[in-house]
Order: C-alpha cells, then structure tokens, then sequence
C-alpha cells in the first residue's frame, strides 16, 4: 500500500519537475545534423536541459549538464537520425532521436580506443534495460532543493542526491550509462590507490558505485574525450567570415557591437 502512494506521488512530482522552463536559449552555433554525422557508437551525449529537474541537477552538481544518454548506432543509413538510449523521467528508459534535443545546448563524450566487441556489448548492456522505470527515489531527494533552495556548501551538494535507490529495474540517466560502462570494466572517475613509480607500486583503481554518477562526471573525466564536431570537420578560423568592426546588434533586446 506504501509502495503505491509512493509510486503515485512520484509520478506527481515527475510531471511537476518535467516542466519546461522559459527563457531557455542554445548558444551553439553547430547545427543537429552536423552533431548527427560525428557521433559515433559508444559516445555519450550530454544535455544542458531546460527543465525544472534540469535546474536542480545543474545546481547541485555546479555543471551546465543535467543529461546524459547514449548512442547506440544509426536508426537507418541516414545520419540524421541516430538512436539514443537515455533514462526519462515521465517514460524510463526508451530509445529517443537525437532530434529531440535538436533546441538543446550539447557535448559528446568520446570513450577511446574500445575494441568492436567491447562496443557491442557495451550496447546491449544499456539496451537490455529498455523497459526499466525512472528511479523515483531521486525526484523526492531533488524535491527538497526546489522547496527549500537552500545554500548547500559545495562539498555536501552531491549527498543531497541519493541518486536512486539502486534497484536493478530503474535508473536515471547517468546511473544508466555508468553501470553500462562498468559493464565493460572501462573507467570513469575510478579512485587510486598508489602512484606508479614510487617504491616500484602499481596503482590500483577502484570502482566507485554506479548510482554515485553525475551526469559532468563524464565531462571531468580523462578517460573520455570531448569532440566539437566543428574542429573534427577541419575547422580553420581564417575561413569564418566577420562582419565589419564598428556594428551592432541587439542580443535579448541587449545592443550588442560587435
């Protein structure tokens, strides 16, 4: 009976934070299909949402990233549309679009050098989890932040998320692809033990669990590397064409010269 009105309260509480904010603007200049034909299998594409979760997830991280889903390979031959595992609030875990987040500001997250098998099961790992609920437990922990916007010391931020309940049938969005990466023993932000080359030590790596994940912990990470689909394509400054000294224009009702 508990489990119930919790389960109700959170589907409440999930349409409550999935509102979308106004004033939202993307600042990237790099069109959708050109962030379509760089991705690759295996990348992780992160999200500057514009929601009221989103709000929350950025605040209490310090990140412009409240989303992260994963690309899973192409829908068709077309690269327009490539196919995105991510874990919703309202809907779970689904396949999505990249279109969807063609209004959204965007970083892709590269893992390096995996091996086509590794990929593969890589993929199926975060497939094999379509179906699975959003973790509710998280949207009451983000609750108290909107009611109580409270001035939480940085370092005590992160414990404000529970970050899910760790259930093997739900998961949020960064849970989702960290345990789909560990699935395939690759790093993320694994803690040290030992410096190599002091004493003749090797380091030792350990893992940290899956629900402790944020969605910018992809972007801190030196395991992953950030791609700018305008620098993959060959990008020289001298080719950009400016417009004459001395002009102006208005930004948000804001003169701008430029």
């Amino acid at each position: 009976m508990i489990t119930t009105i919790n389960r109700a309260i959170g589907t409440r509480l999930a349409r409550f934070l999935s509102k979308t904010l106004p004033g939202y603007q993307r600042i990237d200049t790099v069109s959708i299909e050109k962030v379509a034909c760089v991705l690759q299998t295996g990348d992780i594409l992160l999200v500057e949402g514009n929601t009221r979760i989103s709000t929350a997830i950025k605040y209490l991280t310090q990140s412009s990233w409240s989303h992260a889903c994963l690309f899973v390979g192409q829908s068709d031959a077309d690269c327009a549309e490539p196919t995105l595992v991510e874990a919703d609030l309202k809907h779970g875990v689904r396949l999505v679009s990249l279109q969807h987040y063609a209004d959204l500001n965007l970083r892709i997250c590269r893992p390096v050098r995996l091996s086509d098998g590794d990929t593969q099961s890589l993929v199926e790992f975060a497939r094999s989890k379509l179906g699975h609920k959003y973790d509710l437990k998280n949207v009451v922990d983000l609750l108290r932040y909107l009611i109580q916007k409270p001035a939480v010391p940085l370092r005590y931020r992160r414990a404000m998320i529970s970050f899910g309940s760790g259930e093997p049938t739900m998961a949020i969005c960064s849970t989702l692809i960290a345990e789909s990466f560990q699935s395939i023993d690759y790093p993320i932000l694994p803690r040290r033990n030992g410096e190599q080359g002091r004493n003749g030590e090797v380091p030792q790596f350990y893992r940290r669990h899956f629900t402790h994940f944020t969605p910018r912990d992809f972007d801190l990470s030196p395991y992953f590397k950030v791609i700018k689909p305008t620098i993959d394509e060959d990008f020289d400054y001298r080719d950009l064409q400016w417009q004459g000294s001395g002009e102006s224009e208005k930004e948000n009702g804001v003169e701008v010269t430029k």
